[in-house]
């Protein structure tokens, strides 16, 4: 096992460390900088994205084809930590999601054709994006065989009715994936496909408000009521939506857990720099026991989440799908991103609960770990079935030269 990383991706993560630190944390402490949903103005944040395409630090997960610099999951585990430092990291380098996740299945899976229409201008950062799945009760949330949403073929084209709700993005975004049901086929019902904003038959019916800071566009409720899309923009082929979703949000779910990481990194951060210098009952906090054992404890954790999501990120670059590896992560570092948050602010006492730092808005933000992309419980009980189905092979090694 080889913990070192490659001298490249050094050079990424030196470089990324320096423009966060020199051009986005500053940012942070002026009020100017947000828009009114708790996130990086828009204004503010093209002219960082500029600088970041100018430095070569642009679009790092994609290959060089589509405009990146083709770094593999271990590399961008490395790199998007240092890009979460700040809270507003990630859209600056055009790593944040839903944009990240789509354009890496769009690259995936699309045709030609595809790519050029519908990945490319993401790519390049004029447009925005949006992966429009999760239903309403009764339809499909977790559970993507519960899908309601309908495109049925009527021609060359399908036609779509339904709802989806909590669609990250939906509102600033140009470029959609749409999954919706094309079939009864228990396996191969669902399809995925492609649609722009400025299409007919339908509409966002709200932007739901949310405890959090938000991503840009929010997350909205959807009605579809006759969009039409040509069979031209079926992602994969008709019947191939559930293999969409598994290769997009394996991948989505993963680099989220690595953002998460610089994020949880970041409260540590801004929480030792308060215990050393708060002075009560004749001792610094940093002096304290009990702070200390508050600060290892969450450092110990936060190591863990990262060996987690290395070994996730290894099994998806030896071509592996990692469903019990990235399950294994993300309710890790999920937790311990809200942990990280809590004691942060704990220790900081009435500063942290202030909008003086950024421990309020990561601690608001922190809640939705434990939810997005499947609950903590879904991926325990993911964990529960490969347990039933390997038993002790539950914990087995991969062995050298075997693929095994």
């Amino acid at each position: 096992m080889n913990f070192e990383i490659p001298a490249r991706t050094e050079d990424f993560r030196r470089r990324i460390a320096a423009f966060v630190e020199r051009e986005v944390l500053p940012l942070e402490a002026d009020r100017s900088s947000y828009d009114d949903h708790g996130n990086i103005a828009l204004p503010l944040l093209e002219t960082l994205r500029a600088r970041a395409r100018g430095e070569g630090l642009w679009c790092l997960q994609l290959g060089p084809e589509s405009g990146g610099q083709g770094l593999a999951k271990t590399d961008m585990a490395v790199c998007y930590e240092e890009m979460n430092r700040s809270i507003f990291g990630p859209a600056v380098f055009n790593s944040a999601a839903p944009d990240d996740g789509n354009m890496m299945v769009l690259e995936k899976l699309g045709t030609p054709a595809q790519k050029e229409r519908w990945l490319a201008p993401i790519a390049e950062g004029k447009v925005r994006s949006a992966f429009a799945m999760t239903e309403p009760h009764p339809g499909g949330g977790s559970d993507p065989s519960m899908i309601m949403t309908r495109a049925q073929k009527k021609g060359d084209r399908y036609v779509v009715t339904g709802r989806k709700w909590f669609i990250t993005g939906a509102g600033e975004a140009s470029h959609f994936i749409l999954v919706a049901r094309t079939s009864d086929d228990p396996r191969h019902g669902l399809s995925a496909l492609l649609f722009h904003r400025d299409q007919p038959g339908w509409r966002i019916l709200r932007r739901i408000g949310i405890m959090g800071p938000e991503e840009h566009g929010g997350h909205c409720e959807l009605e579809f009521d006759g969009l039409e899309i040509p069979a031209e923009n079926l992602l994969a082929g008709e019947g191939q939506g559930m293999k969409v979703t598994q290769v997009r949000l394996g991948p989505a779910r993963l680099t989220h857990c690595m953002r998460w990481l610089g994020l949880a990194k970041r409260c540590i951060e801004i929480a030792r720099a308060y215990a050393a210098e708060r002075q009560g009952f004749g001792q610094r906090l940093a002096d304290r026991e009990s702070i200390q054992l508050m600060l290892g404890g969450l450092a110990m954790q936060i190591e863990i989440g990262r060996l987690l999501v290395m070994k996730a990120a290894w099994e998806l670059d030896r071509g592996g799908f990692a469903r019990k590896e990235v399950s294994m992560a993300k309710v890790q570092v999920a937790d311990v991103l809200h942990a990280a948050a809590d004691t942060a602010i704990q220790i900081n006492g009435a500063r942290g609960y202030s909008t003086d730092t950024v421990l309020e808005w990561i601690y608001r933000y922190a809640r939705q770990a434990r939810l997005v992309d499947g609950a903590d419980e879904v991926h325990k009980m993911v964990l529960n079935r490969f347990l039933g189905e390997e038993g002790i092979g539950f914990w087995r090694w991969n062995v050298d030269g075997t693929g095994r």
